[in-house]
């Protein structure tokens, strides 16, 4: 009996302590470097052309910045890394490059700031491709072609080097664009997300502000439920309406800047008559002209700018609120005046050739220079120069260098490889045809690129001056549009018309020959 029980006990042990089988829901053991190289190659074999493309983009990438050390700079990229330095809601435009700058500070290294803008032009790459396939259906080919612009256009290579707003904005656009497309039907958690996005656009360039008003439109359109857009326009008015605050905190007045009547003043000298204007307030009148000046963005630069008869501070509120009035009047009085103007500039970005404009010295800034150049010396307050704030930024040299053969590597490839006007308004063309068979429903999908890039061409047009850098933006629009026109669903669209036009030719033929 006594042997029977620790038989007994004995084979207890051994069921308890035997292994157990394995399940199939057991951890499965991380891949091996091996296993995630074969994966990677298998994704790259899958997309050749596109991995074609990126890679030739990225050592482009690396070539200009090899090549122009630590980064390139614009006249406006002391504004912003002035604001960055001593942060403060600058009056004419907002601040979010300026946080970009912030954020980047304890690292000292405008070559980080610039090689992160790179790299958000070759996520701006990806995104549109992964939209196009995965979402939309396109082929690899023509998802790819979408994407060449983007990455391998010079200019737009060029823009991502300075130290400048325009890439982190277009950049915050396409990832929108992106998150609201690839859900056919968003959750307000999705619709709160863009949102924030855009608004996070909105403080980085105020142009950003119609563009939010291009994704309502375009929500409403596609009736998504109103919780969602609720959501987009809530979230999106969260960081506009924290810095407005602190605009009102420093300048006792609700908004983002206080330069948008003096930028629609600049728009109005171009053609202002104050002889054709009636009923011109006095204190209106030392904004009329002597004698026009050659641009319209010289009124607000140029020593011989009328705003200096004008009293009170300069970019003050009160210049700010009698310039508006003025350009206000001028464009009520002449608005024949004011379309030709806008026309006249939002042409220009379908030109085929890149002349100069507005001057030959900012003509030059927008390409890979051959001289080596030293930082201005303008007085930017608080006892210091331009320059002095870049050294302090970068705690060393933030002259840009020309490094060779990079250099000369990257001003070649810029004479030949970019995206003549005229194409682009090909490719605007192409994206409007596609949404034609879409007319029911607006355009589909694609209007809401469109509707963007049509209007970040047209808004500097109609409220500033025609300048290249604004047209950048717009390019990977553009892409995306045109690149809608060849989905499934229209292809499918374009067969069966075909065939209702041929198949009827083929029974007549049929007949005759009977």
């Amino acid at each position: 009996m006594a042997g029977q029980v620790l038989d007994e006990d004995a084979a207890v042990k051994e069921v308890t302590t035997a292994p157990l089988p394995r399940s199939t829901e057991e951890a499965v053991p991380p891949p091996s470097r091996r296993d995630r190289g074969i994966r990677f190659w298998a994704l790259v074999g899958r997309h050749r052309p596109f991995a074609a493309v990126l890679a030739l983009g990225a050592v482009l990438r690396i070539i200009a910045v090899l090549g122009y050390r630590p980064a390139m700079w614009f006249n406006d990229s002391f504004d912003y890394l002035h604001a960055a330095m001593y942060p403060y809601p600058h009056p004419l435009r907002p601040d979010g490059y300026s946080f970009f700058l912030l954020i980047l500070k304890p690292f000292h290294s405008f070559a980080l700031i610039v090689s992160l803008q790179h790299l958000m032009g070759v996520a701006m790459g990806l995104m549109i491709y992964a939209l196009l396939r995965k979402r939309f259906g396109l082929p690899g080919w023509a998802a790819t072609l979408a994407t060449v612009p983007v990455l391998l256009d010079a200019y737009e290579i060029q823009l991502e080097h300075l130290i400048l707003s325009d890439l982190l904005f277009t950049f915050l656009i396409i990832s929108a664009i992106t998150l609201l497309l690839w859900h056919p039907r968003p959750s307000w958690k999705v619709g709160a997300c863009v949102g924030l996005i855009l608004g996070m656009a909105a403080l980085t360039r105020s142009v950003g502000l119609p563009v939010l008003v291009a994704f309502v439109l375009f929500m409403l359109v596609r009736r998504v439920r109103w919780r969602v857009i609720a959501a987009t326009v809530a979230l999106c008015g969260l960081p506009m309406a924290a810095y407005s605050g602190w605009f009102y905190s420093w300048y006792g007045k609700v908004g983002m800047t206080q330069s948008s009547g003096l930028f629609l003043y600049a728009r109005a000298s171009a053609f202002a008559d104050c002889n054709k204007i009636p009923n011109l307030p006095v204190e209106d009148i030392p904004f009329c002209k002597n004698e026009p000046l050659r641009y319209s963005q010289s009124v607000l630069w140029d020593q011989e700018s009328p705003l200096h008869r004008v009293w009170g501070p300069r970019f003050g509120p009160d210049q700010d609120r009698r310039a508006g009035d003025y350009a206000t009047r001028a464009i009520m009085a002449q608005p024949g005046d004011y379309l030709k103007t806008v026309g006249i500039d939002f042409l220009r970005s379908f030109q085929w050739n890149r002349t100069v404009f507005p001057d030959r010295a900012t003509f030059e800034l927008y390409n890979f220079g051959t001289k080596e150049k030293p930082l201005p010396n303008w007085n930017m307050g608080r006892g210091a120069t331009a320059s002095q704030e870049a050294v302090r930024y970068e705690q060393g040299s933030a002259r840009t260098k020309i490094v060779e053969p990079f250099g000369a590597i990257m001003r070649t490839y810029q004479k030949y490889m970019f995206l003549r006007g005229s194409l682009l308004g090909v490719i605007l063309l192409i994206g409007l045809g596609g949404m034609v068979p879409l007319w029911r429903r607006f355009g589909g999908a694609a209007l809401l690129p469109w509707m963007t890039s049509v209007g970040l061409l047209l808004a500097p047009a109609a409220t500033a001056e025609f300048d290249y850098r604004y047209v950048l933006p717009t390019v990977p629009l553009a892409c995306l549009t045109a690149a809608l026109a060849f989905t499934p669903e229209l292809r499918d669209r374009y067969t069966r018309v075909t065939s209702r036009k041929i198949v009827p030719g083929r029974r007549e033929s049929s007949q005759v020959s009977n």
